[in-house]
């Protein structure tokens, strides 16, 4: 009985000889529990969808998901197998090393980035003098343009790839920080004088629900010290607060984890640059350069990946953690996307709260339009792609200027006529063969500019 699944339940004869398609008056005598199980065999049917169907709800695909990566581990093997046979191995740590120290009596990137403190404490300088006497808002902005707009210019000297790249991006960083620190002590001296109600009293003090209990809130200008200047600057945010949400203490072993994959991934990336990238630069004519293109496209976009994890969440978490920031949310499910719009939007939650917060709002203050407002953000994006890729090279070739620019009218398509999955493949397509291929085109042109004439 316990292995029965009609066990305990009611029978009426009637409708016992109705499924046997017998008569209920039948003279033939039938015991309701002798036939239990003929009834097994007779019940083998009923209304229901197929599971690959929309309409069946069924949702557990997992043994398809393990089937997609099985497929694309084994197809990758044979293109690294392959590359391997053709090429040989080019992985050469000493090659890496060099790009650092072309001259190891001298560190033009490591000293740039000392002579960052200057900015800093000449910023931290400015708003403690602020604090005392009030300016138009005019002259702020064109005071902090003409001492802060130079730390953009000053790494453009440099003459190593890799090291000009690390200090353009840590000034681009600062820059960012310190235009979002100006714009926060702005607002705190203008909720001091009452000039502007209508902003949030949480600017300055935030509620109690931020904070660990027992930890004393900062006001302005109480925030003006080196101690808070320093941690903003090497907390993994571009927004500046007085006071941060905090975690309660530091976990090793979570720790530890990070700074492991910060370690492997690294020097991951690196190998396969050298090993998948650069290796079919060679021959690169006119005729082929659309094939090598779509054969780079997938090595191109996993290294993309992996430098997104590596810097999204190894490192930024590393830092968070060893800095006690309680605000882990770097990215949100991008990789859900179903428009181009919300993958911008998730992708790089730091930056994004940046733009929303110092140069998208403000300008919808202004008067000027959404569409305008999102325009300019895109424009100012390609402005740093570009200056982030153009100068380290020592090329202007705009690629990845107008790869961001054309996010535009690819936004606008898939909001208007992709929905769904379609939307999601989309932008998968648009990562996939959009902005790496930029990138590529850059290390293409890099490569015939300098590798190419050395041979020949």
């Amino acid at each position: 009985a316990g292995l029965d699944p009609l066990a305990g339940q009611s029978w009426p004869q009637g409708r016992m000889f109705d499924i046997c398609g017998l008569s209920s008056q039948s003279p033939f005598y039938l015991n309701v529990e002798s036939v239990q199980i003929t009834l097994l065999n007779v019940f083998c049917h009923k209304t229901q969808e197929s599971l690959l169907s929309s309409s069946s709800g069924y949702k557990n695909y997992r043994g398809i998901f393990n089937w997609c990566v099985v497929m694309l581990v084994l197809s990758n093997a044979r293109l690294f197998l392959e590359n391997l046979l053709k090429y040989g191995v080019l992985v050469d740590p000493v090659q890496v090393v060099s790009l650092f120290l072309k001259n190891p009596y001298s560190w033009p990137a490591a000293c740039l980035v000392i002579v960052s403190n200057v900015f800093i404490l000449v910023a931290l300088y400015t708003e403690r003098q602020l604090s005392k006497v009030m300016l138009f808002d005019n002259i702020l902005c064109i005071f902090f343009l003409s001492v802060f707009c130079p730390s953009l210019c000053l790494p453009m000297s440099l003459s190593l790839v890799v090291g000009g790249a690390f200090v353009l991006g840590t000034y681009t960083i600062l820059f960012l920080k310190l235009y979002s620190y100006k714009d926060v002590n702005r607002w705190c001296r203008e909720l001091s004088t009452v000039k502007a109600k209508k902003l949030s009293r949480s600017l300055s003090c935030p509620s109690e629900q931020h904070l660990n209990g027992g930890d004393r809130k900062v006001c302005y200008p109480g925030n003006l010290t080196i101690r808070d200047m320093y941690y903003f600057v090497f907390a993994p945010t571009v927004c500046y607060e007085l006071n941060f949400p905090r975690s309660a203490k530091v976990r090793m072993s979570f720790l530890l984890r990070r700074l492991f994959e910060m370690l492997f991934l690294i020097q991951l990336s690196i190998g396969l640059t050298q090993q998948v990238q650069v290796s079919l630069m060679y021959d690169m004519d006119l005729f082929r350069m659309t094939e090598r293109l779509l054969r780079l496209a997938v090595p191109n976009h996993l290294i993309w990946l992996i430098f997104f994890y590596w810097f999204f969440h190894s490192s930024m978490n590393f830092t968070a953690e060893l800095l006690c920031f309680g605000d882990r949310q770097f990215y949100k499910d991008w990789w859900n996307s179903e428009t181009v719009t919300y993958f911008w939007q998730n992708w790089n939650i730091p930056v994004h709260k940046w733009c929303l917060r110092h140069f998208y709002k403000p300008m919808l203050r202004r008067g000027f339009s959404k569409i305008v407002s999102q325009s300019a953000v895109f424009f100012l994006s390609a402005f740093f792609h570009e200056y982030l890729v153009s100068v380290p090279l020592r090329m202007f070739r705009l690629w990845a200027f107008m790869a961001m620019m054309a996010q535009l009218p690819l936004a606008w398509f898939v909001g208007r006529f992709l929905r769904g999955d379609y939307g999601n493949a989309a932008v998968w397509m648009s990562l996939i063969i959009g902005q790496p291929i930029a990138v590529l085109m850059y290390v293409h042109d890099y490569y015939v500019l300098h590798y190419r004439q050395e041979v020949e």
